[in-house]
């Protein structure tokens, strides 16, 4: 499954908040966690001991003289921010590469039918495309700053995914790759300090390049802005993802090498995703949608994860609509696959 998901794509959620103290503990559990981190923990217990003032004929005591602030408790971690935290741990490894989307290979992929109109002018080629193929994602992200930039916990980073069709199944041609689209990225992350409904929030901002590296007919290409939303709360998380697309020229005759090969990719791909996924159990759901509200045109895929051994999961997805590749982004379709994967949903 496409994981713009859901970037997703990622940093830490928490964003720490205390519960009302009401005795010596708290008070030093709030100084450890808002305080100065100079103090030390004899500092910390002196400051929060009960004293007495003078005043004149009376003893005034002064309990938890330290704790001026109210304490909430800290919201409990959900899987999204698990994974951010435990890819934090690992970031600048040498030899640890860090997956942004998800990382797949399906075997076996099925087509309602395959798209008829894109490969027309290439002559022996279209007429001896499968509508059984292959195909894979490779996704991986590399972070830009090693400590925090504006606020805590916020990072930079650099994403690239990788889509390939493979037409392995084929027979009258060489099995080539009927598609490949690629997808480099920069965006930024960072927590909120907003906990609706008791879960955790953070935004991404991010730029896009989005290309299937042919020329002439076959080009297909757009470059976006986006916001991502994300929240989360235990074993679910939401990403509502919208963009902007940003204009290109009008090509002045069909086969002319600049301008606009899909001028309108909006009216297909829609101006917004929206994701969710789900742990239960063993299993991960997902659920990716696309829609244009003008033109009603959209798409909705559903995905699964299951485990197999160790670190390997079993993955089956569905799609249906519009823009399953660049190449497809006009071509309504439904496909079905199945494969594996090293990582979930999100």
């Amino acid at each position: 499954m496409k994981q713009h998901c859901l970037a997703i794509s990622l940093f830490s959620l928490l964003s720490p908040t205390f519960a009302h103290a009401t005795n010596e503990e708290a008070c030093v559990l709030a100084l450890y966690q808002t305080g100065d981190r100079s103090l030390t923990l004899e500092e910390m217990r002196k400051q929060c001991q009960p004293k007495t003032l003078n005043s004149k004929d009376k003893t005034l005591e002064v309990s938890e003289p330290s704790l001026t602030k109210v304490a909430k408790a800290p919201n409990k971690k959900g899987k999204l921010t698990k994974r951010i935290e435990e890819e934090k741990k690992s970031a600048f490894e040498p030899y640890v590469i860090t997956p942004h989307r998800m990382n797949y290979v399906m075997p076996v992929l099925t087509s309602s039918g395959m798209n008829p109109d894109a490969y027309k002018l290439v002559p022996g080629y279209n007429e001896n495309f499968e509508d059984l193929e292959t195909k894979f994602q490779l996704s991986i992200k590399l972070p830009l700053n090693t400590r925090d930039l504006f606020i805590e916990g916020d990072a930079l980073y650099f994403a690239f995914t990788i889509e390939a069709w493979w037409q392995i199944y084929s027979h009258n041609i060489s099995k080539p790759f009927r598609e490949t689209n690629y997808q480099p990225e920069f965006f930024y992350g960072l927590p909120l300090d907003w906990q609706p409904f008791g879960g955790n929030t953070l935004l991404l901002v991010g730029v896009e390049h989005q290309s299937n590296g042919k020329s002439q007919l076959l080009s297909r290409s757009w470059n976006r802005a986006y916001l991502n939303f994300l929240w989360e709360k235990d074993d679910f998380a939401l990403s509502l993802r919208p963009w902007y697309r940003f204009k290109e020229k009008e090509k002045e005759f069909i086969l002319d090498p600049d301008g606009d090969d899909n001028p309108d990719i909006l009216d297909y791909m829609g101006h917004y995703e929206l994701a969710m996924s789900y742990q239960w159990n063993t299993l991960a759901f997902g659920f990716i949608g696309r829609y244009n509200f003008a033109t009603h045109n959209g798409s909705g895929e559903l995905g699964v994860t299951f485990p197999i051994y160790g670190k390997l999961k079993g993955y089956a997805n569905v799609f249906t609509g519009y823009g399953e590749s660049l190449i497809d982004y006009n071509h309504n379709q439904t496909r079905v696959g199945l494969g594996f994967t090293v990582n979930d949903l999100f």
